[in-house]
């Protein structure tokens, strides 16, 4: 598996700019903890951490409840909620894709 964490600063509909990107790779099966591990570890890897939440679909978690989820994460955490959000989410499946691409 491999994620990709997007640092990004958003407006209510678009995204505006990503202030950076971090990576995690992991061999472990997709269980909720090896995901939430894998995001962690991707979020880790940013150059700054930024101040706002964990946003993710939830399709990545299971469709878990937020509050299950945001046990394995810091920050807080939560799901899309705005265009921007989907928009910096999709990013972050681009460059996790790419990046997945380039290691096999």
């Amino acid at each position: 598996m491999v994620a990709a964490a997007v640092h990004a600063t958003v407006g209510t509909t678009r995204l505006r700019c990503i202030e950076g990107m971090g990576f995690a790779v992991s061999r472990e099966q997709p269980t909720l903890s090896a995901i939430t591990d894998l995001v962690a570890a991707a979020f880790g890897d940013l150059p700054t951490q930024p101040e706002g939440p964990v946003v993710a679909e939830r399709g990545e978690f299971y469709e878990e409840p937020e509050w299950m989820v945001e046990q394995y994460l810091e920050p807080e955490f939560k799901y899309v909620e705005s265009i921007a959000e989907r928009e910096t989410v999709q990013a972050a499946h681009h460059a996790a894709y790419a990046a997945r691409k380039l290691l096999l």
